[in-house]
């Protein structure tokens, strides 16, 4: 069979399951088997391809008939324009998180800490993009925290990173202090979770939700990270669609000031971001 040929027969079946842009889904998947750039494919799909590729295509299409995610399926996600590794035990690194990467590349800052980092992708690129930065990454999860680690060396920037397994701030010295603290917490209410897409089924629900209603995560963190802010010290989260409203209502409650809500590419609510200004004595 030619490569023109597996492709279609592919693309079929994931139209018919109802998959979201079949096309795109089942090249990337064949151009993974045959070991080529995505852009290169449609030159070698008149050419045949040799029965072990087909089998192996065939059993890659079986599983996203599954609902199974293509990054888990080639064990990576562009996030950035850098390629990091994923598993089931992180977070699929998403376009809507570039939003924080765009405004907090923005604020100086030579010490950065993550909370809950999953594959290390926000951490990571920040680093990877300002050499002279610094950071520290938490997550409870230790398999979650090999990943990042291994995303961390392929980046190069290993050496200016310090790992630590705990939740949120429970893994970080009392005294330890930043100029940036960011995170993607888990902000799913219970109640929305049978909701949502099949492919999520596959990735840590942990890392999705709190089972409550969807805020656990950031009392925690915004109680947490004024004592770990330098003076005029800034934190950024990624939130849901509706939760800016609550979301600035406990920056503001915890003394932050400058409170912006920050818009993603589509127009929605995506990231809150407060300042921590010295204290003063009344």
């Amino acid at each position: 069979m030619t490569g023109t040929e597996v492709l279609i027969r592919a693309i079929a079946q994931l139209r018919e399951a109802g998959i979201d842009d079949p096309a795109r889904d089942a090249r990337r998947l064949l151009a993974h088997v045959l070991n080529i750039a995505p852009g290169r494919l449609t030159l070698v799909l008149p050419d045949p391809i040799a029965a072990a590729e087909v089998s192996a295509f065939e059993s890659l299409i079986t599983r996203r008939l599954a609902r199974e995610p293509v990054s888990h399926l080639i064990g990576r996600r562009v996030f950035y324009g850098r390629a990091f590794k994923v598993t089931p035990s992180v977070l699929d690194p998403r376009p809507e998180t570039e939003t924080l990467i765009e405004h907090a590349l923005a604020v100086e800052a030579g010490t950065i800490l993550d909370l809950g980092t999953g594959s290390g992708c926000i951490l990571l690129t920040l680093l990877a993009e300002q050499p002279g930065a610094r950071g520290w990454v938490t997550d409870i999860s230790a398999s979650a925290l090999t990943v990042a680690r291994d995303n961390a060396e392929a980046l190069g920037v290993q050496d200016r990173v310090i790992w630590a397994q705990g939740a949120w701030f429970e893994a970080v010295p009392p005294d330890a202090q930043f100029d940036l603290i960011v995170s993607n917490p888990p902000y799913i209410a219970l109640d929305e979770m049978a909701a949502l897409a099949p492919e999520l089924q596959y990735e840590p629900r942990l890392a999705l939700t709190d089972e409550a209603d969807g805020l656990t995560a950031y009392r925690a963190i915004i109680s947490g990270a004024p004592d770990h802010l330098v003076a005029g010290g800034r934190l950024m989260l990624e939130i849901g669609l509706t939760q800016a409203d609550d979301v600035s209502a406990l920056f503001l409650a915890a003394g932050f000031t400058d409170i912006t809500v920050l818009t993603d590419l589509d127009g929605r609510d995506r990231v809150v971001s407060g300042v921590i200004l010295p204290h003063t004595d009344s």
